[in-house]
C-alpha cells in the first residue's frame, strides 16, 4: 500500500503510510517537519501515533544534528526472536508452569537480578566502557538509584509496559521464542539527561521551536560527540540485554521441554534508536522512533498485542520510507483510557487461550487498547513481505 496522506505544512513533507491518525499526532509531525536540520522529508508508519517529544512510528533525517527527545529515553528498545527444534505437540498442555519458570529467571517490572546474571568481567567491560562518559557527565549516574549496581544488575531484565517475553508458534506449528525490550534504567537515564542538557543548550532558541522537547544537538556543538556515544553505547547495552534475557529463558524453558535447540542466529532489531545512514543524496543521522530498519532482504520483527499475531517480515529497501516499516501495532488509545474502558473480563476474552497474567496490572496492555495488526500489515505492503505469522501461546509482562 502506497503512502495514504501527504501533509505539506512543515519546511519539508511528511509521508503517513496510513489514513488512521489524530489531530494531535498530525500536528506532532508537522512540528518535526518544521525543524531546519530535517532533511528531504519525515515519513510516518502505519502504526504511527501520538508520544513524548516526538512521533512514535516516525523516521526523522537529520543534517549535521540530532534531537534527543526523538530517539527518546527507551534507547535501544527493540526485538529478539529465535526458532525452536520444538513444534506445538512437544509444549506440555498447560503451559502455566513454563511461565512461571521463565518469570523467575527473568526480573520483570521495576525489579532486578540480586546479583549480575553475568560474568563479573563482563559487567567490568560494560561498566569501563562507560566510564569516561560518565566521568565527563556526572550528572547521569545521579538519575539512576545505585548506578553501577543497578547497571550490572539490570542485565537480562525485561522492564514493564509493554515490553514481553513470548512462546509462539508460527504457520507450521513451530515454536518461537520472542521477546521485547531494550537498555533499561541506564537507557532511561542517559536518554533524561541529555534531552534536558539539549533544551539548556537551546534555551536561547527555544522559542523558535514549534516544541521545547525538539531541542537538538548540533555537530561541533559542545555536547553533540558525547551524546552520539552515549546513545550508542546505551543500543549496544540493549542489544546486550536482550541477547543474554534469551539465554536466561531457554535456559529456564529446558528442564520443562523435551531437548531442543535454537535454529540459526536469533533475529535482533531497535526500533528506538539513531543511526548514521545515507538517503537522497545526503548522509544523516536516520532517528527511527518505533520504526524498525526494513533494508532490501533484511528480516526484521512486528509484534501484535499481547493476543493477536505477531510477523516476521522481510524488508523491501523501500527508499521513501528510509529502508523503515512499522514496529508493531501501534496504541490507539492512551493507557489511562484502556483502563477506563476496558475490565479484566475483557482481558481474559481478548486473551482467549493464552497463557499470561490476566488482572488489571496489565489492564492497559489489552489487545484492544491496539491498533488493528492485520490492517497496519496491509498498510506496508510496500515495505516488507512477511516471512512468518507468529501466534503467542504464553506471555510474560511486566
Amino acid at each position: 500500500m502506497p503512502v495514504r496522506l501527504h501533509l505539506d505544512e512543515g519546511r519539508v513533507p511528511v509521508e503517513v503510510y496510513t489514513s488512521e491518525v489524530d489531530p494531535k499526532t498530525l500536528e506532532q509531525l508537522t512540528n518535526i517537519a518544521s525543524l531546519p536540520i530535517v532533511h528531504s522529508h519525515v515519513a510516518a508508519m502505519p502504526d504511527v501515533h501520538f508520544g513524548i517529544g516526538a512521533t512514535v512510528g516516525s523516521v526523522i533525517p537529520t543534517r549535521g544534528a540530532i534531537i534527543p527527545a526523538a530517539v527518546g529515553v527507551d534507547i535501544g528498545c527493540g526485538m529478539n526472536a529465535v526458532r525452536l527444534s520444538l513444534r506445538a505437540e512437544d509444549l506440555p498442555d498447560t503451559l502455566k508452569r513454563l511461565r512461571s519458570a521463565v518469570e523467575k529467571a527473568v526480573p520483570v517490572g521495576f525489579a532486578e537480578h540480586r546479583e549480575p546474571s553475568v560474568r563479573a568481567d563482563n559487567v567490568r567491560r560494560v561498566q569501563q566502557s562507560l566510564q569516561p562518559l560518565v566521568e565527563r557527565h556526572p550528572g547521569i549516574t545521579k538519575m539512576m538509584r545505585s548506578f553501577e549496581r543497578t547497571m550490572a544488575r539490570q542485565i537480562g531484565t525485561l522492564g514493564g509496559g509493554n515490553h514481553f517475553i513470548e512462546l509462539c508458534l508460527d504457520e507450521a506449528d513451530r515454536v518461537w521464542v520472542m521477546l521485547h525490550s531494550g537498555s533499561r534504567g541506564i537507557g532511561n537515564a542517559i536518554g533524561r539527561y541529555f534531552i534536558a542538557l539539549a533544551k539548556k543548550d537551546m534555551l536561547k532558541h527555544l522559542s523558535n521551536l514549534p516544541d521545547a522537547n525538539l531541542a537538538y544537538f548540533t555537530e561541533g556543538a559542545e555536547h553533540f560527540d558525547d551524546y552520539v556515544a552515549a546513545v550508542q553505547w546505551a543500543q549496544d547495552y540493549a542489544h546486550y540485554n536482550r541477547a543474554h534475557m534469551l539465554r536466561l529463558v531457554l535456559d529456564a524453558m529446558r528442564p520443562l521441554l523435551p531437548r531442543f535447540e535454537t535454529q540459526g542466529e536469533a533475529i535482533d532489531c531497535h526500533h528506538n534508536y539513531v543511526e548514521r545512514e545515507h538517503h537522497f543524496g545526503a548522509d544523516v543521522y536516520l532517528t527511527r522512533k518505533g520504526a524498525i530498519r526494513a533494508g532490501k532482504d533484511e528480516l526484521g520483527i512486528i509484534p501484535g498485542s499481547m493476543g493477536v499475531r505477531s510477523f516476521i517480515v522481510r524488508g523491501l529497501g523501500n527508499a521513501a520510507s528510509f529502508q523503515s516499516c512499522a514496529h508493531g501495532a501501534g496504541r490507539r488509545m492512551s493507557r489511562k483510557q484502556a483502563r477506563r474502558e476496558f475490565s479484566v473480563d475483557d482481558l481474559a476474552r481478548q486473551t482467549k487461550g493464552v497463557e499470561c497474567r490476566k488482572d488489571r496490572g496489565v489492564l492497559d496492555e489489552i489487545p484492544g487498547a491496539y491498533k488493528d495488526i492485520d490492517e497496519v500489515m496491509a498498510n506496508q505492503a510496500d515495505l516488507v513481505t512477511i516471512e512468518h505469522t507468529l501466534k503467542q501461546v504464553m506471555c510474560v509482562k511486566g
